[in-house]
């Protein structure tokens, strides 16, 4: 029988649009200056809580991949979790003196919350699926461990000053390393999942888009050449992932998801990482070689999850060859070298920035073409 084919639902567009906020919203920590650098328990914060709220949307979206029909139980138990991501946006704060119980009680209860889902769907299959049985219940229990941890933060903060709620996120990522054979015995929807991934990383790109209206403030010279290049670059950004989502990703490739999601996570975080540096290149108060090298890292680990993505899950006719390689680390150096040098005059910055993600665009089509032309 032809498989059914599953598209992503309003809902889960509209959940995906809080996690976009909140993400954006986590930028606001990197406005702490001190010295002419980001004050670094301000940057701490501001990695792992942007983490610990792209988890939440990492085991969301493997549960609708897997089990979820659009329904009442679907509806509630994301408005409840939009809900609960508002307060835990509010308890994001540099400082977590009297916010942290109210963050880790609001994200706790978001497990929880996808936890019941889980036990809902045991409850409901068949006790001869074995193999869907052991990963429903390896999912509820990791859950519920999860959301232990978090709880149990709560009072040794209050205690010791320690924010121990980290350890319960980084528990949560070695669990779907460690659980990969249990959740491989259940693929996932693997064209279904890369539409839902692909549409939150267009989102990102709209917060990357709204921060460019600061380049069009004022029209002189200065105004122009910056918005014309911040412009072109974020184009850039853009087509070279709609390039490798389009044209170079296997649609059909049999996996758990796990792998494919926490990728994902990182490069949506390098994303944000770039809409920051773009706000800081604009002003003065951050350390000319600090901002350049925050701006710079930011895009090389954005296309080094771009190019591993397009390597792991691309059509075999696209497998890379060494000369890519060679090429595509080339263009990485040269483009760290060139920011280094000049970091202190931002024309420079923003041109070279524009050559570096325009020639990754150009290799990708012509070594497509390359591909291609094998193949006739």
């Amino acid at each position: 029988m032809e498989k059914k084919e599953k598209k992503a639902e309003y809902i889960e567009l509209i959940y995906d649009l809080m996690f976009v906020y909140i993400v954006g919203r986590n930028n606001h920590l990197l406005h702490h200056i001190d010295g002419g650098i980001i004050s670094p328990a301000a940057l701490v914060t501001y990695f792992f809580a942007t983490l610990i709220v792209l988890q939440i949307w990492y085991y969301t979206s493997l549960y609708i991949n897997r089990y979820a029909e659009n329904g009442p139980k679907l509806y509630v138990a994301i408005f409840v979790n939009m809900l609960l991501l508002y307060f835990m946006a509010q308890g994001i704060k540099s400082d977590w003196s009297s916010h942290y119980g109210f963050f880790c009680g609001a994200w706790a209860l978001i497990l929880i919350n996808i936890a019941c889902l889980y036990i809902s769907e045991y409850r409901v299959t068949d006790a001869s699926a074995a193999a869907e049985r052991k990963q429903i219940r390896f999912s509820i229990i990791t859950l519920l461990v999860q959301a232990a941890l978090i709880l149990l933060s709560i009072p040794l903060y209050s205690l010791t000053g320690l924010p121990l709620g980290v350890v319960a996120m980084l528990f949560g990522m070695v669990a779907a390393i460690c659980g990969a054979n249990i959740t491989r015995a259940i693929p996932v929807d693997f064209a279904y999942l890369s539409e839902r991934v692909m549409l939150y990383v267009v989102l990102t790109f709209g917060e990357m888009v709204i921060t460019l209206a600061l380049y069009f403030e004022g029209l002189n010279f200065n105004t122009i050449y910056f918005a014309l290049f911040a412009f072109l670059i974020v184009i850039g950004l853009f087509t070279s992932y709609g390039m490798v989502y389009d044209g170079i990703i296997d649609k059909e490739y049999v996996t758990n998801g796990s792998a494919y999601m926490l990728l994902h996570i990182l490069l949506i975080l390098a994303l944000n990482n770039i809409t920051a540096a773009f706000e800081f290149m604009r002003g003065d108060e951050v350390d000319p070689l600090y901002k350049t090298l925050f701006l710079t890292f930011s895009f090389v680990f954005y296309y080094i999850f771009l190019f591993i993505i397009g390597v792991r899950y691309s059509k075999s006719p696209y497998k890379p060859d060494l000369r890519y390689i060679l090429e595509s680390v080339g263009m990485m150096v040269f483009f760290i070298v060139m920011m280094v040098i000049f970091y202190e005059n931002p024309y420079v910055n923003i041109a070279v920035t524009l050559v570096y993600v325009a020639s990754v665009f150009i290799l990708l089509v012509l070594y497509r073409r390359r591909k291609n032309a094998k193949l006739i």
